[in-house]
């Protein structure tokens, strides 16, 4: 992020959460920035009116992203285009995301377009492993 803001919210859709743990990595970057940040679910965000700059990010699962991701931009069309953007995405289980930039599935970069977000970037997700329990390890 370029130029310092006051407040900044990084909210997140994820089912396996391992989009939380990217959001909350970009979240300790900001903060070591010096920003005043909270990292937050998608769900639990009522208004974007208390934050001077967005990052939205979202698991991918089968070419969209994940639909609480999808329902906060819906939710909060009009305060994201009133102040900085910036969207994420993981989900590429193999190496690509790390071997070149990926670019938006279609709904986010619509979503790009029409709250004119500064840039999207795709990282790789991960499944983390699973015990014979069914949770995980």
């Amino acid at each position: 992020m370029t130029g310092k803001t006051g407040k900044v919210l990084v909210t997140y859709g994820t089912t396996n959460g391992s989009t939380a743990q990217i959001a909350e990595a970009i979240a300790e970057v900001l903060r070591k920035d010096g920003l005043t940040v909270e990292a937050l679910p998608a769900r639990s965000v009522t208004s974007v009116s208390p934050y001077d700059a967005v990052v939205v990010g979202g698991g991918l699962y089968a070419g969209r992203w994940h639909k609480d991701a999808r329902r906060f931009v819906r939710r909060h069309h009009r305060g994201l285009a009133e102040r900085p953007l910036w969207l994420f995405s993981s989900g590429p289980l193999d190496a690509s995301a790390a071997e070149r930039d990926i670019p938006p599935v279609p709904g986010v970069r619509k979503a790009m377009t029409e709250l004119d977000a500064n840039e999207h970037v795709t990282f790789g997700g991960c499944l983390e492993e699973v015990r014979r329990d069914g949770w995980p390890g």
